[in-house]
């Protein structure tokens, strides 16, 4: 009869301190874990901070751009007119009509998206949940 001479550590502790071990060890990989997404998030907050400010930075320029766009376009129409208003009223109507047809696409838009719930997702849930009602033995008691 063979004896064994490599044993694995713990092997002389009992089940509850196996099992208290256990329990310390998973609440330090939690804990681990964690503070690992923690430090991720935080650096990925700060990436996407900047992001944001560099997004804001163009928006503003982009805003300049158009409002040096619509000067041009005034100054162009004038040359067709004797005087400047009405170029500037030609232009602020297309602006007005554009936006227009914008903010009535984009309330199209949110209307279709509401409520804001995943209603299919919910729905698969709910089936789910009667599927395992019918799967588990005690489910009619």
């Amino acid at each position: 009869m063979a004896t064994i001479t490599n044993r694995p550590e713990g092997a002389d502790q009992s089940m509850p301190e196996l099992l208290k071990q256990l329990s310390e060890q998973t609440q330090t990989l939690v804990r681990q874990e964690l503070q690992l997404a923690k430090a991720e998030m935080t650096e990925k907050g700060k990436k996407a901070g900047t992001g944001a400010g560099l997004f804001g930075g163009a928006g503003l320029f982009g805003f300049f751009a158009f409002a040096a766009f619509t000067t041009t376009l005034i100054a162009a129409l004038a040359l067709a007119f004797d005087k400047v208003w009405p170029a500037a009223l030609i232009v602020t109507v297309v602006y007005a009509l554009i936006g227009a047809v914008l903010a009535l696409r984009g309330k199209k838009e949110i209307q279709e998206a509401t409520p804001p719930k995943p209603e299919q997702t919910v729905e698969t849930l709910k089936e789910d949940v009667e599927w395992a009602k019918t799967r588990t033995p005690s489910a009619g008691r």
